[in-house]
């Protein structure tokens, strides 16, 4: 299993977390945790006796100072902005399917089957979060990015990448073009390029189960109809994803799944010590 992440040195702790949590609640797999860093990060050394520990092949991807001389790089549209958009320049020529993750979310069930899905001619897979707002957003996303025939407005911060596909599709210079000519309506710029160039390319997948924004249970709740309860969650839900500001490693984190995500980030710091 083929898993890729993009970090700076602000969130190592965070990215052991997660693949603590990986490793706990797939098993049966071997993993290979492709990480893009511009440089090689500080705690390399912690990150590599911590997979090693747990039988994980870690292989960084450290850009330098060459990465994307092609591409425009400003204050806007900082580099971190073309990692999930470019990565497939920088993986290996062999890998076929690779899932990224960002480093705000546990995997608390298998995997596996979100892995092995079926991308058929579809570039990724990922979640919307479009119901969560009762699709008042949708319309005008697709106004704003120019793309009429996606089906919804995805997250870029769980995908399945059909890297095949990929590679022969996803152009340089089509990224920089768009970013050209959309610049002043992209608010979330890498997450726009993709939904604006590549949203009716993209499989859905229901984000109660891949992609659960861990701000609001309440309206997953209330959605199914009661349904969706913290007892769901536990037995269905594979990844809970922390989005926002307000994050599980901070002490004023108050959510529901604070405590969850505490214990697995205690369990991690056992493997380390």
């Amino acid at each position: 299993m083929n898993l890729l992440f993009a970090i700076d040195n602000q969130v190592v702790d965070q990215l052991l977390t997660t693949l603590y949590s990986i490793h706990v609640n797939t098993p049966k797999q071997q993993f290979d945790v492709y990480v893009m860093q511009k440089d090689k990060l500080k705690k390399t050394a912690k990150i590599t006796a911590f997979c090693a520990k747990l039988g994980i092949n870690y292989h960084p991807i450290v850009l330098g100072k060459a990465f994307l001389e092609d591409v425009p790089v400003t204050n806007r549209y900082p580099e971190i902005i073309y990692y999930r958009l470019l990565a497939q320049r920088y993986l290996p020529d062999d890998l076929t399917r690779i899932l990224y993750l960002d480093v705000d979310i546990l995997v608390i069930n298998d995997l596996a089957a979100l892995y092995q899905l079926d991308l058929g001619k579809h570039l990724y897979a990922a979640a919307s979060h479009s119901a969560l707002t009762n699709n008042v957003t949708e319309p005008l996303n697709k106004i704003r990015l120019g793309n009429y025939e996606a089906e919804s407005y995805y997250n870029s911060g769980i995908m399945l990448l059909n890297l095949q596909l990929i590679r022969a599709q996803v152009k340089t210079a089509d990224i920089v073009d768009y970013i050209e000519q959309n610049k002043m309506a992209l608010l979330l710029p890498d997450q726009d390029v993709l939904n604006g160039l590549y949203g009716h390319q993209i499989k859905k997948i229901p984000d109660e189960r891949y992609n659960f924004d861990a701000r609001h249970s309440p309206l997953y709740y209330a959605l199914s109809n009661g349904q969706w309860d913290l007892d769901w969650v536990i037995k269905n839900t594979v990844i809970l994803h922390f989005c926002g500001r307000d994050k599980p490693w901070k002490k004023d984190y108050h959510n529901r799944y604070a405590g969850l995500y505490k214990h697995y980030a205690y369990r991690t710091q056992q493997v380390l010590e």
